[in-house]
């Protein structure tokens, strides 16, 4: 009875110290998920925030952002030297915002989309390199896929300031928050309509979203169906079922 008592107190300690693990796993600087953590931090910056009181705010946190996804990702050297040459410019950009032009000129909006263009390359090689699916797998498709809504999302505001006309017509240039919904719907190809782009180039943008929205679903689902081994072929010994010898 006493050894069955302390059978089951040791047992618990080790599936509370088995899930702690898992959470200080997830929340390691080598890990994705402290990516999406930070993506979801500027996602809600970048709709809550005025962009002529927030840009340096903002863009501090993308390059934030983008250097943790290079460093978990393992990026090749060119892919973190082009990645360094846009944080320079995405820094000259957010102290343009800040101090220089409060309404935020085009080419601030250029840089943090041209900034979060390029983590999803790395990522998905990352993803790409892995032998089998596992939670770091998918929080790191799951990161890439935000990485790729928002990163249009900033192209499309660029556009909007650049061009004379406004860029949803009737309904104006929108918000930064209005972007990125109309972005992350163009992505997931659920197109409510609400918000069209009323000429080119943010039709052509538009496609191009359209486009490869689709596509980083389907290879996603490729790699997962191709990598994934249920827990039970992983576990069988090799040979028959028993592990006594071949099977027939």
């Amino acid at each position: 009875m006493a050894e069955a008592e302390s059978s089951a107190g040791d047992a618990a300690p080790e599936g509370a110290a088995a899930g702690g693990g898992r959470l200080s796993t997830l929340v390691s600087t080598r890990s994705f998920g402290i990516v999406l953590l930070l993506l979801v931090l500027s996602y809600v910056g970048s709709v809550s925030l005025s962009f002529s009181t927030s840009a340096s705010i903002v863009i501090a946190i993308q390059l934030v952002t983008v250097w943790f996804a290079l460093h978990v990702a393992g990026a090749r050297r060119t892919v973190r030297y082009t990645a360094f040459a846009l944080m320079a410019y995405a820094a000259i950009a957010g102290v343009w915002g800040a101090f220089v032009d409060a309404e935020g000129p085009w080419w601030v909006y250029l840089a943090s989309g041209l900034l979060y263009l390029i983590a999803p390359f790395a990522i998905i090689r990352n993803v790409a390199m892995r032998p089998r699916v596992d939670r770091e797998g998918i929080v790191g498709a799951i990161c890439a896929y935000i990485f790729i809504g928002m990163a249009f999302a900033f192209l499309f505001r660029t556009v909007a300031l650049a061009q004379d006309s406004a860029f949803f017509g009737a309904n104006g240039d929108g918000s930064m928050a209005q972007t990125l919904f109309f972005s992350f719907t163009t992505l997931t190809t659920v197109g409510y309509g609400n918000l069209v782009p009323a000429a080119n180039p943010g039709q052509s943008l538009a496609v191009i979203e359209m486009v490869l929205g689709p596509l980083f679903l389907i290879m996603a689902l490729g790699k997962i169906v191709a990598a994934w081994q249920p827990k039970v072929e992983r576990a069988r010994p090799p040979g028959g079922p028993d592990g006594t010898g071949p099977v027939g």
